[in-house]
């Protein structure tokens, strides 16, 4: 059966074209919501590698599979700095998990707010900007129409697959979200195969270099 976000984007002649050779999955809640936060500071400026030996460590410093917020009671900042975070992203975390705890807020509670309710309540986490509350919402919450017209990875497929000539940061994100509106209710699932083309993108280039 096809997906009901295909019906949509297929109707663009260029993304339907990118769609024919390439297959996303689906998207599903694989982490509580604090932790989906806590792996967004950990991941900021670091290679994807890194960023998850890193987030690893943190989790064996958890030393619990549930990953409550009860788990972090016993964490200090010289404890996150001793599997490798920098001092600025151990406070970080501890912030997101005082929000979370100040403000009794859970993934139940989260869940019944709306896109623009949540960016609002996570950026005044000190540590969280625009950008990871956009994959937050994407990856961690499911929501369907999220577009990060700031996603350098996005901003590169979109001028090169839509002809986009201009350097103008403002001009280039308005036409970027013309283009999008085309998308909707289901800009997140365009992003997401914009970013699986430049993947590719890379990848062929790569092997035609070696």
């Amino acid at each position: 059966m096809q997906e009901k976000y295909l019906s949509v984007l297929l109707k663009d002649q260029i993304l339907s074209g990118i769609i024919s050779t390439i297959q996303i999955e689906p998207l599903r809640k694989k982490t509580p919501i604090h932790m989906a936060l806590v792996r967004s500071i950990v991941s900021q400026q670091l290679s994807t590698k890194v960023a998850q030996v890193i987030y690893t460590r943190v989790i064996n410093l958890l030393m619990h599979e549930g990953l409550h917020l009860s788990d972090f009671d016993s964490i200090s900042v010289e404890n996150l700095r001793g599997v490798g975070l920098s001092q600025s992203k151990a406070n970080y975390i501890l912030n997101v998990i005082a929000f979370f705890k100040e403000n009794k807020l859970n993934d139940k509670v989260l869940f019944q707010k709306s896109d623009e309710e949540l960016s609002l309540l996570f950026t005044s986490i000190k540590g969280i900007g625009k950008w990871s509350v956009q994959m937050i919402l994407m990856f961690a919450m499911q929501r369907e129409n999220v577009f990060p017209e700031d996603d350098l990875g996005i901003q590169e497929s979109m001028k090169k697959l839509y002809q986009i000539k201009t350097d103008n940061k403002k001009e280039l994100k308005q036409k970027m979200q013309q283009i999008a509106k085309a998308w909707e209710p289901y800009r997140t699932y365009a992003c997401i195969y914009l970013w699986r083309y430049k993947d590719a993108v890379s990848t062929s280039k790569k092997k035609q270099s070696e």
